[in-house]
Parts: C-alpha cells; structure tokens; sequence
C-alpha cells in the first residue's frame, strides 16, 4: 500500500553545518531570528542571510556526497524518512510526501533542501507546505495560532482523499517542538502512525492512531457557533458566543473565531450536525415547510454543503447592522427580487448552480425553497 508522508520541518539541516566551538555566534543569530521571512532578513540581516546561503550549499555537498548515517545525522527530517523505508529510499518512489514548515527564511531554505535531495532520490511526489506569504511562524501566539488554524482543514482535506487507499504516515522527528506537539494530536485523529527516532541512535518509534472519538453529544449544545466559526469571525456580542467553551475558540478584540481545537474538534463531527434531517437553527433565518421538504430529499453531501452556505449567511445577517443588504452585497449569495409574477419573493445563489428562494424581511431570511437554478426559479 502506497503511502502520505507528512513531515514536520525544523532547521537542524542548516544549524548542524556549523561548528559550535567556532560559530557560537551564528547559532546565536540563527536561533534569534529565525521566525524572519526572506525579505525581512535580507533588508535587516543581509549578513544572516549570506550565512544561510553557505550553510544551505555546506547542507547540500553532505547530502549529496554522506553515506547514509552522514544524512540521517545531518538533517532530523530524513532521519525519519529513512527509518521509515529501513534505509532504502527506493521503497518510497510511489508515496506522497508533505513537508511542513514555517514560512520563514530558514524553515523554507531547509524544506527545499529537504524536497530536492528526495526528488534526486526517485521521490518525485515531494512538496512544501504551506505556500509563501502564509505567514506560518512560532513568533507569537497570535501568528502561531492562525497558522495552525489553516493547517488543520488542510490536514483535513489531504488526508480525506488519500485515507482508504494510501497509508498516512506523520513523520515528526523534525520541526519546531510548539508545531510538533500540534502535529502530534492532530495526527491521532488522522493519521495511521506516527512515527519518531530515539534521541541519540537511528531506532525507529512507531506510534499506532488511537481509538479516540468525539463525544456528539458534548459538542451537541454548541453546534450552531461551531458552524457559523468555522465560515468566519462572529461578533462576541452575540449571547451564544459566550456559552461556548473558551477552549475552542480564540478572541480577537471584539471577534471570535474558532481555536486550533475547536476547529479540530468541529472537524470530526461536523459532517454529523450537518446532515441530519433538520437543518440547524441559525439565527434570523428561519424554514418554511416547503423548504424543510427539498432539504429532506437531498442526500447528505448536499445537506451539509447547503447548512455550510446558511451558517456563511447567518454570519452576514448576524455580523451586519443591516444584514440584508450585507447578503445583497456578497459577491456569492447576491441576494435579490425576481422579476415578473414572482417579483415579492427574493432569491440567492449557491455554489454548484443552485439556488434558495426567500422572503427578505425586517432582517431575517424566511427560506422557500432549495435546488437546481431551474428548479427554484420554476417554483420559488
């Protein structure tokens, strides 16, 4: 069976091509700026940034010219990758490989080293994760947690499409100790091992996926914020934001949005709440019975695509003074009157040429009916 490698990235490719007796000083620099992106370095540390160009050729000549133990002792990243495939990369031509880093100067520097020495390998199918400009970093809580916040659903949907017929691997003897710590929980929930190296030798820890779940039934009185967060900031103003546990979420002066582990946890049930024969109970939106029927006759995919879309609504409508106006201004929803025999009753748009026929009043959303463009239009 083929295999998803996610691997954390640190910088210990680039920190061990320095002599600690004689280079203390550029340890020291590397350790204090390493949370710098490319341009930040070189327009205040062009000296830094000259030094990790000759540690990042120094990292380059060991991998290309050190026998195996020399690489394995070079760079913590391939330590693992190596113990996974018994020290035959060959093994691995037909995996996937994810390196996750920060999106700093040196963490991207020794991705890349890192993805380039694999692709010589025969590992073709290596990439760097996340994009430049992500600002993924260990600088502060705040960057640290937002980062984090968009590596989860990414997690998500990477592994969804790989899980029933490809391996997941999360290799976490590389990278920072704040993202391994992350990684290590999230890998519990999607993950099939996880895997690490002894300190000091090359021996290979292989640690199986746990029987963890998610008690429903304790996320249950919280799902509607869940919801609603999980496609965008919510006022904390709002009562119902208050009753959710601080845990899972992360307040940002009059905003909240869901934390690492409440969107983790939303994660693993959300397909759960958002399936089910009645939809939520979103603020000022309200069913009529017409509308109950086409949301009943779809199948679940749709169910929880179609709830996605009210909870980005219900934000709008929540969020804005005036919430209607907030619904005819979104790019997507365009809200808006029919023309001709159907001009009293509105309409808005969703992804995958379906439609939500509505009654637009007093700032809430009384829904008609749901499908097909042809459909609703037809009998709105």
């Amino acid at each position: 069976m083929p295999r998803l490698v996610i691997s954390t990235v640190g910088t210990s490719l680039l920190t061990n091509q320095i002599d600690d007796d004689c280079d203390s000083y550029w340890n020291e620099q590397l350790q204090k700026y390493a949370n710098l992106t490319h341009d930040e370095l070189n327009q205040s540390h062009p000296e830094l940034a000259n030094k990790i160009a000759e540690l990042q050729e120094s990292a380059e000549q060991v991998l290309a010219t050190g026998n195996t133990s020399e690489i394995r002792e070079a760079s913590a990243e391939l330590n693992g990758i190596y113990g996974l495939y018994e020290e035959d990369l060959s093994q691995g031509q037909e995996d996937i490989h994810w390196l996750i880093t920060t999106d700093t100067e040196q963490g991207r520097t020794t991705a890349e080293i890192v993805k380039s020495f694999l692709v010589d390998q025969g590992i073709i199918n290596t990439n760097i994760y996340p994009e430049p400009g992500s600002g993924l970093s260990t600088a502060n809580t705040h960057k640290f947690s937002k980062g984090i916040a968009q590596l989860i659903p990414w997690i998500q949907q990477i592994t969804e499409g790989y899980k029933k017929q490809t391996k997941i691997c999360f290799n976490l003897v590389g990278g920072f100790k704040a993202i391994q710590g992350y990684m290590n929980t999230i890998g519990m929930f999607y993950a099939h091992e996880i895997i690490y190296v002894f300190e000091g030798s090359n021996k290979l820890i292989k640690i199986p996926r746990l029987p963890i779940e998610i008690k429903k039934s304790e996320v249950d009185p919280y799902k509607v914020p869940l919801a609603m967060m999980d496609r965008g900031e919510l006022l904390t103003s709002w009562q119902e934001t208050k009753k959710v546990p601080l845990d899972w979420v992360l307040v940002v002066e009059s905003e909240m949005t869901l934390s690492t582990w409440g969107q983790l946890i939303w994660d693993q049930c959300k397909e759960h709440f958002l399936s089910q024969d009645k939809p939520l109970k979103f603020p000022k939106i309200e069913y009529k019975d017409s509308f109950l029927d086409d949301y009943k006759s779809k199948p679940s995919d749709q169910k929880v695509s179609l709830q996605e879309n009210l909870a980005r609504a219900a934000l709008l409508l929540n969020n804005h003074t005036d919430g209607i106006s907030a619904m005819k201004q979104d790019g997507i929803f365009r809200l808006r009157r029919y023309q001709g025999k159907h001009k009293d009753i509105d309409h808005f748009d969703l992804p995958e040429a379906r439609r939500v026929s509505c009654l637009a009043k007093e700032g809430q959303l009384y829904l008609r009916h749901y499908g097909e463009h042809d459909y609703v239009n037809d009998n709105p």
